[in-house]
């Protein structure tokens, strides 16, 4: 599938500090591409590059292979963003608020009311459309939010953490709406910290750190970089040594206690491989080790593969601001 939306070299910095670094991507019509990485990757400055809010310092943005100018409006045209802070003006209703938005990219007045209701039925606020948007739940602005960024019908589509702070419906409503978009062709940008709602959304996805791209791959391709990892706690048994007899066994430092705990991973060939495939077998196999050597086991915890362990284990688990 051809590129609808294409990223190449894109390179930013602000005075000395490289805040994006040559980084490339691309996103098909109808695609859920997940951009991901901690505060400070870069992925803002990205966003408002491809928006045309920022200039890059080398590098391209293309859509359908013309060259994407924030200043030209047929590009603005055909680009929708869902930004993470809240833009939409609490004194007005619901409907005011996308009637605003909407008269700024010129639709004529039959079609601009046309596309209000039908964007304020997709979010589910057809009923509350002439109340004001200060006298609605967090979930429901952020529904209000993604309205206003549909309007237009843009062919891209960027979202930044959209669901944050919401109730499970309404994230299960908006989640909904991004499906139903990529079923009419729309291409969509997915940023979220929400690592699940990536996995479920998008087909590939992305991670950058201090700007840089660390892997870009399919979800599934992704998640086969990172092995499952089974945590088992044991006591009594016979002496330690016998423990590293078992093949893949890493045992843990004591903590003075008589409990120990022993890691293993295991690579599988799927994200759903390791629930009836290989790890069981592999686990099976080390449980009847340990109780070869008379070990008592206290507990199993299963660690599958996922793009929060992936995520953690490129870009570190040390707190960022």
């Amino acid at each position: 599938m051809s590129a609808l939306l294409e990223v190449k070299e894109l390179t930013r910095s602000f005075d000395a500090r490289r805040v994006v670094d040559q980084l490339s991507f691309s996103v098909s019509a109808g695609e859920a591409f997940g951009l991901l990485g901690p505060n400070g990757a870069g992925k803002s400055t990205t966003m408002m590059m491809i928006c045309g809010i920022l200039e890059a310092d080398s590098g391209t943005v293309t859509l359908a292979g013309e060259p994407l100018s924030g200043q030209d409006p047929n590009s603005r045209q055909r680009l929708g963003v869902v930004p993470q802070d809240l833009a939409i003006y609490p004194e007005l209703t619901a409907r005011e608020n996308l009637q605003f938005f909407g008269s700024l990219y010129h639709l004529p007045r039959p079609l601009l009311e046309e596309r209000v209701n039908h964007a304020l039925q997709q979010v589910g606020l057809e009923g509350r459309a002439n109340d004001k948007a200060e006298t609605f739940s967090g979930g429901m602005k952020r529904r209000l939010n993604f309205a206003a960024a549909i309007l237009h019908q843009p062919s891209v589509l960027i979202l930044d953490e959209p669901t944050v702070g919401v109730d499970p419906q309404s994230r299960a409503h908006l989640m909904q709406c991004v499906r139903d978009l990529q079923q009419l062709g729309t291409a969509i940008i997915y940023c979220s910290h929400y690592m699940e709602e990536v996995e479920a959304l998008c087909a590939r996805a992305a991670i950058i750190d201090h700007g840089k791209l660390l892997a870009c791959d399919t979800v599934s391709g992704l998640l086969r970089q990172i092995p499952a990892e089974v945590e088992i706690r044991i006591t009594g048994g016979s002496p330690v040594a016998d423990l590293r007899e078992i093949a893949g066994l890493k045992l843990d430092e004591s903590d003075g206690s008589d409990i120990r705990v022993l890691r293993f991973e295991q690579r599988v060939a799927t994200q759903q491989a390791s629930e009836t495939g290989d790890l069981s077998v592999a686990v099976a196999d080390v449980l009847q080790a340990l109780a070869e050597r008379q070990f008592h086991v206290l507990s199993i915890h299963t660690f599958e593969p996922s793009l929060e362990r992936l995520f953690l284990k490129l870009t570190g688990a040390r707190l960022r601001d």
